[in-house]
C-alpha cells in the first residue's frame, strides 16, 4: 500500500487545511489547492487539452515537428549495461525471466511495444512538458499529465517546496481530471516514472512544454494560414471599394448585394465585372505575392521548428528544402546528425534515468538506451565503426609495443593510458640497427657426438 495513502487516506484530509503528519522523523505540513509560489503542489499546466485541439490536431508545423520528434525518440530499445569504474561497458539483459524489468518495457501493457511507450512519453512531454508512467501489478499505466500532481513536503509550516529540507513525497493521480470529482490515488515516488526535456524555471521538479515560447508564433501561423484560405474563398482577388452615386442607403445596400451575389467567392472567380456609369471600383490592400506570403508564413514555420529542436528539413518545411547542399544530400545528413546529438539523445538519455525509479538496474549496472541499428542514424553507426576499427589499430599496435592486451583495452575504452602495464617484452623492431641477436647456446646433452658428425675430405 502507497505510503501516502496511509498518510493520508481521504482528500479531504490532504486538502482540507493545515493537516501534518510524520515522515522520517519530521513533522510536514500540507497546504491547500493552489498555483502560487508557496504551495507544495505543482500544478500541471492546465492548457493540455488546448494544446492538443489547437496546436497538434490543428496546425500542420506543430503536427510535423511533433510527428520527427516522436518516430525517431520510439526507435530506441532499453537494455542494462555495465559500469566499470565509471565507464559505460557491455549492454546485457534480463528478459528471459518472467515479469523482469526489461520483460515489462518490451511489454508495458497488453498489446503495447517499447515504441507504444516512447511514443505517448514524447507527446506528452511536448503537450505538457512531464509525461507520467506509473508501475501497477507488473505492468505500466500511462497518467494523463493534467491529471497528475507533484506533491512536496517541508517540515516548515510556512515553508514551500524551495526550502532546502523540503521533499518530492510522491504523485497524486484523480482519474478522469477534476470535473468527475474521482478520489485521488497516492502514489510514491518509487511508483512513477517521470519524464520532462524541458525544465520548468520557477518550480523544482515540473517541466515546460516546449510550445509555451511559441504560442503566437502558432496563432500567426493560423493568421496566415486562414488569410490565404480567405483569399482563395473570395476568387484569388485582392479587395475592392467600389464608389457609387448613390445617396440613398437602402439603394446602396441592394447595390451591395447585387456585387457580392454576382463576382464574391469561388464560383464567381474571374467573372468580368461590368457597372454602369457613375460606379468605379478601386484595388486596396495586397495580394499574397505583395505580401511575399511565402516568405513570411516561412519564417514562423522555422521558428517553431527551432523551438521544437528539429531542423526545417526534417519537418519538411519550404526553408529547409532549398540550397544546393540539400541536392547533394549533405544537408539531410547533417541535419540528422544534429537533430539525434542535441535533441534525441538527451531527451533517450533523460528517459532511461526517470524509467530507473520503476525499473531499477542491477548493482554496479545502469538503465541505458541502445540505438544500434537505427536507419535514420546509419551514419552515426558508420562513424562508430571507423572509432572502433583506429581503435583496433591502436590495440595492436599497443600489445606488439609489449604491453599487457587486457591493461591495453582498458586503457582505450577508458581513454587513460595510465593504465597500460608493460609485460618486460619488446618487439624484434626495437634492436639497435644492423645487429643480429646471437642464438641461446645448446646444452651439451643435445650436442652430437663427434664420431657421428659425418666427415669432410679435404681437397687434393
Amino acid at each position: 500500500m502507497s505510503l501516502l495513502r496511509d498518510l493520508m487516506p481521504n482528500r479531504s484530509s490532504m486538502f482540507g487545511g493545515q493537516d501534518s503528519f510524520l515522515f522520517n522523523g519530521n513533522e510536514y505540513q500540507l497546504m491547500g489547492l493552489n498555483q502560487t509560489l508557496n504551495t507544495k503542489i505543482e500544478d500541471i499546466d492546465v492548457g493540455y487539452a488546448s494544446l492538443a485541439y489547437r496546436a497538434y490536431a490543428s496546425n500542420p508545423v506543430v503536427f510535423a515537428c511533433m510527428r520527427v520528434r516522436r518516430d525517431l525518440f520510439t526507435e530506441a530499445r532499453f537494455g542494462f549495461q555495465n559500469m566499470r569504474g565509471g565507464v559505460p561497458g557491455d549492454f546485457y539483459g534480463d528478459r528471459d525471466r518472467p515479469n523482469s524489468g526489461l520483460a515489462i518495457l518490451d511489454r508495458p501493457w497488453p498489446g503495447a511495444t517499447t515504441g507504444d511507450l516512447l511514443k505517448y512519453q514524447m507527446i506528452d512531454n511536448d503537450l505538457a512538458g512531464n509525461a507520467f508512467v506509473a508501475l501497477r501489478k507488473r505492468r505500466l499505466v500511462r497518467m494523463r499529465p493534467d491529471w497528475t500532481q507533484i506533491i512536496h513536503g517541508s517540515p516548515d509550516p510556512d515553508g514551500n517546496m524551495w526550502d532546502l529540507d523540503a521533499t518530492l513525497l510522491g504523485y497524486a493521480y484523480q482519474p478522469g481530471g477534476p470535473t468527475l470529482g474521482r478520489p485521488w490515488v497516492f502514489l510514491q515516488p518509487s511508483e512513477v516514472s517521470h519524464f520532462s526535456t524541458t525544465p520548468d524555471p520557477l518550480l523544482p521538479v515540473r517541466g515546460m512544454t516546449w510550445l509555451s515560447p511559441i504560442l503566437r508564433e502558432i496563432m500567426a501561423d493560423e493568421a496566415m494560414t486562414a488569410h490565404r484560405l480567405t483569399y482563395f474563398e473570395h476568387g484569388g482577388t485582392p479587395n475592392l471599394v467600389i464608389k457609387t452615386q448613390y445617396t440613398d442607403v437602402a439603394k446602396l445596400r441592394e447595390f451591395m448585394d447585387f456585387v457580392r451575389q454576382e463576382h464574391s467567392g469561388l464560383v464567381n472567380a474571374y467573372k468580368m465585372m461590368g457597372f454602369t456609369a457613375g460606379v468605379d471600383a478601386t484595388v486596396v490592400g495586397s495580394d499574397l505575392k505583395q505580401l511575399d506570403f511565402k516568405v513570411v508564413q516561412g519564417g514562423g514555420e522555422t521558428r517553431i521548428a527551432a523551438a521544437a529542436g528539429v531542423p526545417a528539413i526534417l519537418a519538411g518545411l519550404s526553408e529547409g528544402l532549398q540550397g544546393s547542399s540539400l541536392n547533394a544530400g549533405q544537408g539531410f545528413s547533417a541535419s540528422m546528425r544534429m537533430f539525434a546529438d542535441l535533441t534525441m539523445s538527451p531527451a533517450w538519455r533523460n528517459v532511461a534515468g526517470s524509467l530507473e525509479s520503476i525499473i531499477p538496474p542491477p548493482s554496479g549496472a545502469r538503465l541505458w538506451y541502445d540505438i544500434r541499428g537505427i536507419p535514420a542514424l546509419k551514419d552515426d553507426i558508420k562513424s562508430a565503426a571507423e572509432v572502433q576499427a583506429l581503435q583496433a589499430s591502436a590495440i595492436r599496435t599497443l600489445t606488439d609495443g609489449g604491453y599487457e592486451a587486457e591493461s591495453v583495452i582498458d586503457a582505450i575504452v577508458s581513454g587513460d593510458l595510465r593504465l597500460l602495464k608493460p609485460t618486460g617484452l619488446f618487439s624484434v623492431q626495437l634492436n639497435p640497427p644492423n645487429t643480429n641477436p646471437q642464438p641461446d647456446p645448446v646444452p651439451e646433452a643435445l650436442q652430437p657426438d663427434a664420431e657421428d658428425m659425418p666427415m669432410k675430405e679435404e681437397p687434393q
